[in-house]
């Protein structure tokens, strides 16, 4: 039986991680606990991974760049005209989703997250999106909106995750549009 290339190897070891890391939280889920769902050896782990932490980022990392080159490119559209609320809402919910269970990750367990620095990316994130669905001048009342619309569609991937995408995402580009103030399209 031919053995499996490292890629295939580092990528089963994320998948396991990311399912032990949903059902035991991070903290409580050690590396030897993943290689034993993969049956292989630490030393085998330890060859893709130097860490728990490795680990961790080599999960987040991929939402992190493809969320900060969404957020650029919208700031750049920003910059030649207004943007469309819904537009940059539905490619917001479009990167979480791709990476959903990473997202998933980050609501259930962010401490450990916080510890490596990510949370203040976020922070970044929502803060930037924040700016560009209302503006660098919004009033209190306008940004709370926002953060909500933002925050309820984060949610939504999490809580609603069996809900088929296209209703998904329709029903949750609805509902951020509302706490925005704008109303459904059609």
């Amino acid at each position: 039986m031919p053995r499996p290339r490292s890629t295939e190897t580092r990528e089963r070891i994320q998948a396991a991680a990311l399912e032990l890391f949903a059902e035991r939280g991070v903290r409580e889920t050690s590396l030897r606990h993943i290689a034993e769902r993969l049956g292989i050896t630490k030393p085998a782990l330890y060859y893709h991974f130097s860490s728990r932490e490795d680990l961790l980022r080599s999960l987040v990392q991929p939402l992190i760049d493809d969320a900060s080159a969404a957020i650029d490119a919208d700031e750049a559209r920003a910059g030649s005209g207004p943007i469309d609320a819904r537009e940059l809402l539905g490619r917001y919910f479009d990167v979480s989703y791709r990476h959903r269970a990473v997202t998933a990750l980050m609501i259930r367990d962010i401490a450990p997250l916080g510890e490596l620095g990510f949370v203040e990316r976020i922070v970044d994130w929502r803060r930037r999106l924040t700016t560009l669905l209302v503006g660098p001048d919004a009033d209190i009342a306008a940004r709370a909106r926002a953060i909500v619309a933002l925050g309820g569609l984060g949610d939504c991937l999490v809580l609603l995750a069996d809900t088929p995408l296209a209703e998904l995402r329709e029903a949750t580009l609805d509902a951020a549009c509302a706490a925005l103030g704008i109303l459904p399209e059609g």
